[in-house]
């Protein structure tokens, strides 16, 4: 909602500014040569997003995926304490993290909202909390994992550069295992402090 008044702010100030200035003509020229760059990028991209979601498939129907659930489900013990009793919940937990990680956006989707629907019924159940209007702690390292989740292969990124004609369109997987790195460590680091100045705030 808020993107959709952001984008007819623009277009409207675009309009008015084109009127006042005397451009209307060249801010309609470059309205229509917009859409028509936007449509090439999108046909420009589809073959390559087409071909690393095919190997990511594969990937996942060769077992990869699940044995990665298998090797996260550890760290998620610690990470969800409130939720790591439930079986359902942590194993879509455990496949939406090794999905992120492997650059299966479409199939990490479904499992994160199938995770955090999961953490809510604990809420309402008061197995996790008690405020059902509040996100639980669990629920909100969920929402930190999905933000800043790391991937191995950003085929989306790589894509738009091979378009714009980037002639080593991966080159940029050192600085994203890094920058990715640091910001999920920075965002577990953050939700962790935040959920001991809550429990501290509960006891006052």
């Amino acid at each position: 909602m808020a993107m959709a008044w952001i984008w007819t702010a623009m277009i409207t100030f675009s309009v008015i500014f084109g009127l006042l200035s005397g451009n209307i003509d060249a801010v309609g020229a470059a309205a229509l040569d917009g859409a028509a760059a936007a449509v090439a990028l999108c046909i420009a991209i589809c073959g390559a997003t087409m071909l690393w979601s095919g190997i990511m498939e594969i990937m996942r129907q060769a077992g990869l995926a699940q044995k990665l659930s298998r090797l996260f489900r550890p760290v998620l013990n610690r990470l969800f304490p409130q939720t790591r009793e439930n079986e359902d919940a942590m194993e879509a937990l455990s496949a939406n993290v090794s999905a992120n990680l492997l650059g299966l956006g479409n199939a990490a989707t479904p499992l994160g909202i199938r995770a955090a629907s999961e953490i809510v019924k604990m809420t309402k159940s008061g197995t996790a909390s008690d405020d059902h209007k509040t996100a639980s702690d669990d629920l909100c390292m969920l929402v930190v994992l999905n933000s800043a989740s790391i991937q191995l292969i950003p085929a989306t990124v790589a894509a738009v550069r091979a378009s714009a004609g980037a002639r080593a369109p991966f080159d940029i997987l050192p600085a994203v295992w890094i920058t990715s790195a640091a910001s999920l460590i920075a965002g577990i680091a953050v939700s962790k402090i935040l959920r001991r100045f809550s429990k501290r705030g509960d006891g006052d």
